[in-house]
């Protein structure tokens, strides 16, 4: 008897495996194949380009005395020429059909002698429209690459490359009482620790000061009195942050983070943010977080979380930590070097701010 697991996601950066029978999706008759490019790489990455927010189903099916070991990805759309590639080494051969009206379904079959681990298969989402599922158990470097298109085509590199502070109108953040309020940013990191170093040498240091200056020069606009905790490249320890901040008796501090994994792994992205105690640190910390996830739709919610961070902890106005993506992360990455994106965020940060001003006081 065959064991056949399900792992199907839209856009879902880790998905696991769940046991359970194909099911099939319903799509009309002409529509066109979601499938734009895929690559199966010599180190056992499939690797998906497809039509952004597409969902995917995945499926597992155990060998027979027929067949080897099969993994197939059913996409929407109707595939215009079905097919069958020959494989090599490891991989038995590769074929591209529709088992339904509106389904396109890439089979990959392996030879007899792979043995795959399938409660460790996850389909996970990079971006809104490229993928990756590693085939865990399966020898590297045990066959030649093989692929058709190109997978890393109109990536999610581009897609905030025209945006600029221009783009974003002040006039539509809240308003709040002209020079009333004073808010300290504090762009964590600097000088000879640059805080995370993620995918191609990207340093939190460089984005979280450049964020943080905008953000004081949104609030400023808005009349709000600011306090950067630096506003150059130097080292910071956590202390004099802290005592900056106390000794303006500030209304609000915010710290300003990019996120970092163990072990750099690329399928971790996300937004967050901290507090550490009260109902005012936790509101500033929801207010700013509710608007960071507006202006990246497709970003994983990883919410609002209560931590014990020494700048939220000992500071004695309400305060909050911001991680605003992965430097690590395949998808946040590529959003967090593009100065459009990155300016997008200060606007959702300056927005957060003053809208808890507005409805604290």
């Amino acid at each position: 008897m065959f064991k056949e697991a399900s792992f199907k996601s839209k856009f879902a950066f880790f998905v696991g495996v769940i046991f359970c029978f194909n099911s099939i999706l319903s799509l009309p008759l002409k529509s066109a194949s979601a499938l734009a490019a895929w690559a199966l790489t010599s180190s056992g990455t499939l690797k998906l380009r497809t039509s952004t927010g597409t969902e995917l189903e995945a499926f597992y099916q155990s060998s027979t005395s027929e067949k080897g070991e099969r993994v197939w990805v059913d996409f929407p759309g109707e595939l215009s020429r079905p097919r069958t590639l020959k494989g090599n080494g490891s991989i038995k051969e590769i074929r591209l059909g529709k088992p339904a009206s509106g389904i396109t379904r890439l089979v990959i079959e392996f030879s007899s002698s792979v043995k795959l681990e399938p409660s460790k298969l996850k389909l996970i989402g990079i971006s809104p429209n490229t993928w990756e599922l590693k085939f865990v158990g399966l020898e590297r470097n045990s066959f030649r690459s093989i692929g058709e298109g190109n997978v890393v085509r109109n990536s999610i590199k581009r897609t905030f490359e025209k945006i600029n502070i221009q783009d974003l109108d002040i006039s539509s953040l809240p308003n709040v009482t002209y020079g009333k309020y004073k808010v300290v940013i504090d762009p964590g990191h600097g000088g000879s620790d640059p805080g995370a170093v993620g995918i191609n040498g990207l340093r939190e240091t460089d984005i979280v000061l450049d964020v943080s200056k905008k953000v004081s020069e949104l609030l400023t606009k808005k009349g709000v009195t600011t306090i950067l905790t630096r506003n150059h490249e130097k080292t910071l320890d956590l202390q004099p942050r802290v005592t900056k901040a106390n000794n303006s008796k500030a209304d609000v501090f915010v710290s300003i983070h990019a996120n970092a994994t163990r072990g750099k792994r690329r399928d971790v992205n996300g937004l967050e943010t901290y507090y550490y105690s009260g109902y005012k640190g936790y509101s500033l910390a929801k207010n700013i977080h509710k608007e960071i996830l507006s202006a990246s739709l497709q970003s994983p919610d990883r919410g609002v979380r209560r931590s014990r961070f020494y700048v939220i902890r000992k500071t004695s106005m309400p305060a909050a930590l911001v991680e605003i993506g992965f430097v690590t992360g395949m998808y946040d990455a590529a959003l967090l070097r593009q100065k459009g994106y990155r300016d997008k965020m200060s606007f959702a940060i300056a927005k957060g701010i003053l809208n808890f001003l507005k409805v604290s006081n």
